[in-house]
């Protein structure tokens, strides 16, 4: 019965053409399937771990958006449908374990016009298959296809639109009209590209989706901070803020100026050239500036230049790498000034050739003695008192 029903469903949704399906569905599945007595009483739970594939433990939890259903045709015609895309039985139960109700969408008048849409804008079966398996609740919701030409224009490719699905599907249920359409024309009065809002929309959706007033706030408390709404940082800035919320965004920016001792338009330039400072802990902001000022001797206003360097791990790349360019320095093995921030930025394999290997004669110990510095240890040649 259910292979009877998978090749009647693939044979639907495989079809090139997106016409009107010739007689109702629901015929060709209930002469495919015994008639279930209106009296007889639906075992949900049984049905999800013995049809669907669930852990008990799953299955207890999703019978209870489903205690409506007083029978299985639906559910069976849904299950039909998902093995007609070529999800595999372990995907089935992946999928119902997320979205139970899934279950109960309309298998003539939702899933195949869903499908048909996303067809019809590039994505394949296989991407769609793979997208159903996620536990989207989109697939339940037929406003999708009527919103995907815009969103198809505003990502500009159909890897992007997949991605978007992917990770953005809540913003799918947005009024296009009333707040999507408006805080996109207002974030390109701004100054935003339309390469800026489309990576927003994929990297941070909330933003789009906000009240326009909110945007409007948004908007404002990054530019507070001395990012031009035209600048290349300023999208990041925007994400920063709608992450963090403005109350806690202002007090990031005051613990930045008080832990690094930076005045306002310090903190201005660091945080507009990395704004990923703002998302590190205060203990991590605080051990990094107790080692880079306190102990490196670096200048706040140095840092504020290279806020990259607050972002790097303090214990295998800060520490050690300030030890090596001491060591050397010390011992007169470097011929002209190396920049701290310079060496700390190079990668691992240049590190070697250009700092160690190089004087492996002169300091033997070196690399013992870095490798030592990076699981945390001091060696002795590194402490210069």
């Amino acid at each position: 019965m259910f292979r009877l029903r998978s090749c009647i469903l693939t044979h639907l949704t495989s079809s090139p053409s997106a016409s009107p399906i010739p007689f109702p569905l629901h015929h060709l599945l209930s002469a495919a399937a015994p008639a279930v007595s209106p009296r007889s009483s639906f075992a949900v739970e049984e049905y999800l771990v013995e049809n669907c594939g669930l852990t008990r433990h799953q299955a207890g939890k999703a019978s209870a958006k489903l205690s409506h259903l007083k029978s299985p045709t639906n559910p069976d015609a849904v299950l039909a449908f998902l093995a007609g895309l070529g999800l595999s039985s372990a995907d089935v139960a992946a999928t119902v374990a997320k979205d139970p109700q899934l279950l109960c969408a309309n298998v003539e008048k939702t899933l195949p016009p869903v499908v048909v849409g996303l067809t019809g804008h590039g994505i394949s079966r296989a991407e769609i298959a793979r997208l159903v398996s996620l536990g989207r609740s989109i697939f339940r919701c037929r406003s999708v296809v009527s919103n995907l030409p815009y969103y198809m224009s505003l990502l500009c490719s159909t890897e992007n639109l997949v991605q978007f699905l992917n990770r953005s599907f809540s913003l799918l249920g947005c009024s296009l009209e009333k707040v999507v359409k408006p805080n996109v024309a207002f974030l390109r009065k701004c100054g935003l590209r339309d390469h800026d809002i489309s990576k927003m929309c994929l990297c941070m959706p909330r933003v789009l989706s906000a009240n326009p007033e909110r945007v409007q706030a948004i908007v404002a408390c990054a530019d507070s901070i001395g990012v031009p709404p035209g600048s290349v940082m300023f999208r990041h800035m925007l994400q920063a803020v709608a992450y963090l919320g403005e109350e806690k965004f202002a007090a990031k920016v005051e613990y930045l100026k008080s832990t690094f001792r930076w005045s306002d338009a310090e903190v201005s330039v660091a945080v507009s050239k990395c704004p990923s400072v703002l998302s590190r802990s205060k203990e991590t902001l605080q051990s990094r500036s107790k080692f880079l000022i306190s102990e490196a001797g670096l200048a706040p206003a140095y840092i504020a230049q290279r806020p990259a360097m607050i972002i790097y791990n303090l214990e295998g790349r800060i520490r050690p790498r300030y030890y090596i360019l001491k060591f050397l320095k010390e011992k007169g093995l470097l011929h002209h000034n190396r920049d701290y921030y310079g060496v700390l930025t190079i990668t691992e394999k240049v590190l070697m050739e250009k700092f160690i290997c190089t004087h492996k004669e002169a300091a033997p110990y070196l690399a013992e003695d870095y490798a030592a510095a990076c699981r945390g240890e001091m060696p002795t040649r590194f402490r210069f008192t």
